[in-house]
């Protein structure tokens, strides 16, 4: 008896999925729990291990192409079953006489060279050499815009997969055409013109955070509350911690700490709104904005409350190195009661940002600048100060409780020592 394959539910309110690679071959068998294919969701890429065992008996969907979420992309043969036969029987399972897979006669379809490209053209990023080619979805999406052909790049990641560092010092193998603009015609060209546009088409990221940003501020009753934190102790203590160290220690890792701090000192604030329910969390995951090519992705740091400085510094570290690549896992993405958006480094002293669903806040840190301020004795000086914005979902945090747990966070950011002894 056949198994028909079908697209899975990897993410939240995902429609359709697109096949990166497939792992596993026409012909191949294969075993339950065996990873069969790469999928590349609006924000990650997920292994799928097949949910039963057979033989590969066709391909529905190939690489690089989408398809819509229980859709079939692929067909297992069960024992002593033909290829055909699997595929017409499958036909008949999803209401068609029989489900056409053109590789279904060719064992190493996944991996059959394509067509030469014609003269002067450059290569295809998204074509494939009998080799196994793995590379993230940025990869692909760069070296194609460069004319590389990915066949011809050593992978320096795991088990060879390309990755960006391989191909950011790669010039481009021929200069693209720049993409025509598309004008639009002067009302009065007596007057004025119209400016030539050129439209960009939406990728799958850019529809999800604008889908899931849209039903934030229209969900989510928001309210803000901003504050000021001397900072001077706190970068002398990171001087001090990073001298002679192995790896430097952010002040956005101090940011984290301090967040998780607080939610020790306020627990009521580590919660999130369900439908029946507000979730109180015992242990503090966070959510870290990363700014990726095309858009952002919040990766969850797990148990930040219990990680230690340098343990933390090295966490966001890798999950922001494996984001900018297109290798973070769709469960790392998930979960966590909190996010942080630190636009610091670019200069911005203050901003207001969008919680995260199902998130409860968000922090927006600003850059830690020079300023006038009053001391306790009444006398004017200059101190370092960091402007932070809480945003906070009302449904959880009323204005008392989201002011404790800012205050708490002010006080921790400012006694750094409190965070690390």
């Amino acid at each position: 008896m056949s198994t028909v394959v079908r697209m899975p539910a990897l993410a939240a309110g995902a429609a359709e999925a697109a096949i990166q690679s497939w792992l596993v071959a026409v012909g191949d068998e294969v075993s339950a729990g065996q990873a069969i294919v790469e999928i590349e969701t609006e924000k990650a890429v997920v292994e799928y291990e097949a949910e039963a065992g057979g033989t590969l008996a066709g391909i529905l969907v190939p690489q690089g192409e989408a398809a819509a979420v229980g859709a079939p992309i692929a067909v297992l043969a069960g024992p002593g079953q033909s290829a055909a036969d699997a595929l017409a029987e499958a036909g008949a399972a999803v209401g068609a006489d029989t489900v056409d897979a053109p590789s279904a006669s060719e064992p190493s379809a996944p991996d059959s060279a394509p067509a030469a490209p014609s003269a002067g053209a450059p290569a295809s990023a998204d074509t494939t050499s009998s080799r196994r080619l793995f590379a993230s979805p940025l990869v692909r999406r760069l070296a194609k815009e460069r004319g590389l052909d990915l066949d011809a790049i050593t992978g320096s990641g795991p088990n060879g997969r390309i990755v960006r560092r391989d191909i950011d010092d790669l010039g481009p193998a021929s200069a693209p055409a720049p993409a025509a603009a598309t004008s639009a015609p002067a009302a009065d060209t007596r007057t004025s013109a119209v400016a030539a546009y050129t439209d960009v088409p939406h990728t799958r990221m850019r529809r999800a955070i604008a889908r899931r940003l849209t039903e934030s501020t229209t969900t989510v009753p928001h309210f803000f509350l901003v504050a000021d934190c001397r900072v001077d102790e706190l970068l002398a203590v990171r001087a001090r911690v990073n001298e002679g160290g192995a790896a430097r220690i952010s002040v956005n890792d101090f940011v984290l700490k301090a967040v998780a701090s607080a939610m020790e000192d306020v627990p009521e604030a580590n919660a999130i709104w369900t439908d029946d329910a507000t979730r109180q969390f015992s242990g503090v995951d966070i959510a870290v904005a990363v700014s990726v090519p095309g858009g952002l992705v919040t990766p969850v740091v797990r148990g930040v409350d219990r990680l230690r400085l340098s343990e933390l510094s090295r966490r966001v570290r890798e999950l922001a190195e494996r984001a900018r690549d297109g290798r973070i896992g769709q469960a790392e993405l998930e979960g966590g009661s909190f996010s942080v958006s630190n636009l610091g480094m670019y200069g911005t002293t203050e901003f207001s940002a969008i919680i995260n669903p199902p998130h409860s806040g968000i922090l927006a840190v600003g850059a830690a600048t020079r300023r006038p301020v009053v001391g306790d004795d009444g006398e004017l000086a200059v101190a370092t100060v960091m402007t932070v914005t809480l945003s906070a979902d009302h449904r959880v945090l009323d204005g008392a409780l989201a002011a404790q747990w800012l205050d708490a966070f002010v006080r921790r950011i400012q006694n750094p020592l409190s965070m690390i002894v």
